[in-house]
């Protein structure tokens, strides 16, 4: 009776490093990071959007903690979410890298000796001896890319190479792939900023509504350009009301204070400096007014922009007065194409701006701005407020409210602009390519062998790895040859 001895620590950790380089580990992995990927889809990321998680703590303060213990509000930076993209790296490292050396050291040698039983592989022929048989098999095999392996009676050919450079090829694809989100997460940046027309951006952290950095950027690695909002047109089928054309025209200076140049940005074809690209994302108006004291002194005055809610850019947002005591605010929907219907009340039924009307909710009290507690810049708490009057307003209308009147002087297009900094994109990209190239060579190329051998009689056989289809046609053919 024998013991089968323990396997001890080196043992062990040999063990766990054969479980986790085999494909079986990797594909569960792999599984594994799509799934961990599904609560970034699904709840707000502070990365992303920090006001939206506010908003889900306000709304639910229990289950926000709860969630929040298990970094479901960042999901791409938490350790679970970590750990399983680097097992997979690790994993798909330990299981392509060897089978590549093997692969490396197998392209220059010969194909393996003829076995001694041909008649136990596939479409065995047994034909006549005839003593130039090995030639006419060599000049057919070669002459059909064949690598060919010569003995003194007999040859062994094999085609179908590229079959695993393919396989190796798609792996290590998917490896420069993970490398290359890795260096986007960690040597890249990402942030949007809302602009009116006639307002200028510089790439400055300051003037991002929201930024995100990677773990090795800093703000001083961002690429110095700037960009004057000139014009922004868009346009929309008078049938269905759906946008046709949205065009953004800038003028950009690369670096600062270069000489401006012209530019102009679509939905799919943003304006690119090295790695940084600057996307179209949405549009809107931001109504333009003028608020003034009951004594006649202007305390506000421009655009304030508001935020559509339909396809017909139906925008509420809220226009914020703290400096008038009390102080006010206005919770305000603006209309491009005023309508109304007894079921839906107010509404815009355009969205190019045709017949503004601007509604008004007047609010008396104390705002909340020195509570020290974020708001959003689009709402306003009215719970320590009181509603002091209603009103819609027309272009050029004016309202008095008590404390003071409110102009509807117009309204400008706001625009926006989403700025990626990714320099792993185009290592993504080509790996992206090359896993297509790979599936394709791996899943076309047909890898098989064919034998000749020469004793009393000329045997003729084959094998198809993995059951491609194909080779029995490629012997008839070669037997063929040999018949005539």
């Amino acid at each position: 009776m024998s013991i089968t001895p323990e396997l001890g620590a080196v043992g062990f950790l040999r063990w766990i490093w054969r479980q986790l380089t085999s494909m079986r580990i990797a594909l569960i992995l792999l599984l594994l990071l799509g799934v961990a990927a599904i609560p970034g889809s699904i709840f707000p990321q502070r990365s992303q959007n920090p006001m939206k998680v506010q908003e889900f703590f306000t709304n639910n303060p229990q289950l926000a903690r709860w969630l929040d213990r298990v970094k479901i509000f960042d999901v791409y930076s938490s350790p679970w979410f970590s750990a399983i993209y680097l097992l997979l790296f690790i994993s798909l490292v330990g299981c392509v890298l060897p089978r590549t050396l093997e692969h490396l050291k197998a392209i220059g040698a010969k194909p393996p000796l003829t076995p001694k039983f041909l008649d136990r592989m596939e479409f065995h022929n047994d034909l006549d001896q005839n003593p130039s048989s090995l030639d006419v098999a060599e000049k057919w095999l070669k002459k059909n890319h064949f690598r060919v392996r010569r003995e003194a009676n007999s040859i062994s050919a094999e085609k179908g190479y590229l079959r695993e450079t393919g396989n190796l090829l798609f792996h290590l694809s998917l490896l420069l792939i993970l490398v290359a989100v890795g260096v986007g997460s960690l040597y890249g940046s990402k942030g949007e900023a809302i602009l009116n027309v006639g307002e200028r951006f510089i790439n400055t952290p300051t003037s991002y509504d929201n930024i995100t950095f990677g773990k090795f950027q800093r703000e001083g690695s961002l690429i110095p350009f700037s960009l004057n909002i000139t014009n922004f047109v868009a346009t929309y089928d008078p049938a269905t009301n759906a946008p046709t054309d949205y065009k953004l025209t800038v003028q950009s200076a690369n670096p600062i204070g270069s000489k401006p140049i012209t530019r102009i940005i679509k939905v799919n074809s943003p304006l690119t400096f090295a790695s940084t690209k600057i996307y179209l994302q949405a549009n809107g108006y931001s109504p333009v007014v003028t608020v003034r004291h009951k004594s006649g002194k202007v305390v506000f005055s421009g655009p304030v922009v508001f935020l559509p809610q339909d396809g017909n850019l139906t925008s509420v947002g809220a226009i914020k007065v703290p400096d008038m005591k009390p102080q006010i605010g206005f919770v305000a929907t603006f209309l491009p194409t005023a309508d109304r219907s007894a079921a839906r009340g107010a509404f815009s039924s355009y969205p190019e701006v045709l017949d503004p009307r601007l509604l008004l909710s007047v609010w008396a009290g104390n705002l909340g701005l020195d509570s020290g507690v974020p708001q959003s810049v689009y709402r306003i708490n009215t719970s320590k407020m009181t509603r002091i009057g209603l009103k819609a307003l027309a272009l050029n209308q004016s309202y008095d409210f008590g404390e003071g009147s409110i102009t509807f002087d117009g309204w400008k297009s706001w625009v926006n602009l989403q700025i990626v900094d990714d320099p792993g994109k185009m290592y993504a990209l080509a790996g992206g390519l090359l896993a297509v190239l790979g599936l394709l060579i791996s899943l076309f190329t047909r890898q098989r062998r064919i034998w000749v051998k020469i004793s009393d009689r000329v045997e003729v056989a084959g094998l198809a790895k993995n059951g491609v289809p194909g080779l029995k046609e490629e012997v008839e053919a070669l037997v063929k040859v040999l018949k005539g």
